[in-house]
């Protein structure tokens, strides 16, 4: 498998997911039926199209999926900026780590559900609470990789830096920050799913716009293939974010073996 042909490996793993995909999808549609489930329950695929078109026109679908995928971006975008921050801060700063790590960590150890209510206290039924939630979701990954990226650079190549009398803005630079971009994009995989966890959570406690809010409201009215195609339209949202990092990532360490940068 080792010696295969990337071309030809990369032709048979889509024709596999392809073939998932379907065997997937006929389980879906006739599955619940042979096994007796109710459509209440696990309606059919067709019940969730039918369902999906039919929010299209009436639920404003597409305007409740742009206002939760802008919430993403946004809250995506500040966390990491955020933690990237703090990470190389305390990474370059043993005494700033001392110090603000405990804070930091409890912070984290907090569950994010219980900031949700009191944000919307504080901002009102607004794209702000979710926004918020969504970067103390992001903020604690990327800012962990970032700091252990940068803690883990090899001291003989900063000792060299130092004897050729480099500044330390060089040693940063030169050696810490491209050691950092790895981890770094690691995090922001992570990021890019959990921004849509937090956005979400805003949205069921706060929320009158947004797919969280279609959530929330086909369960009240015990829509299930509602739920399930608000379900389907968040995982398209989390989806393009991820690739939307691969893509960066891709463009960004290009130097990197593209096997690596090809996994998941």
């Amino acid at each position: 498998m080792n010696g295969a042909n990337p071309k030809t490996a990369m032709r048979r793993g889509t024709a596999m997911s392809v073939a998932v995909l379907i065997v997937f999808l006929a389980a879906w549609q006739w599955g619940p039926g042979l096994l007796g489930i109710p459509s209440f329950i696990v309606p059919p695929l067709s019940a969730v199209a039918n369902e999906f078109v039919r929010m299209l026109s009436r639920n404003a679908l597409m305007f409740h999926t742009g206002v939760t995928a802008a919430e993403v971006i946004a809250g995506f975008i500040l966390g990491s900026l955020l933690g990237a921050f703090f990470g190389y801060m305390l990474g370059m700063s043993p005494t700033a780590e001392v110090a603000l790590s405990p804070y930091i960590l409890a912070l984290q150890i907090a569950p994010k559900v219980a900031f949700a209510p009191l944000f919307v206290m504080w901002m009102g039924f607004t794209v702000y609470p979710k926004i918020l939630v969504a970067i103390l979701i992001v903020f604690f990954p990327v800012m962990v990789n970032v700091l252990t990226s940068v803690r883990t650079v090899d001291p003989d190549l900063i000792n060299l830096a130092r004897s050729f009398k480099a500044t330390r803005a060089q040693i940063f630079w030169k050696i810490e920050f491209p050691a950092s971009m790895p981890p770094l994009f690691a995090g922001l995989r992570i990021g890019s799913t959990l921004a849509v966890v937090g956005v979400v959570v805003g949205e069921l406690v706060g929320g009158n716009m947004g797919l969280g809010y279609l959530l929330a409201f086909g369960e009240g009215q015990a829509n299930t293939p509602m739920v399930f195609v608000t379900i389907l339209m968040l995982t398209l949202v989390g989806g393009i974010a991820y690739l939307g990092v691969i893509v960066l990532e891709i463009r960004v360490l290009h130097y990197l073996p593209k096997r690596a940068l090809g996994g998941f």
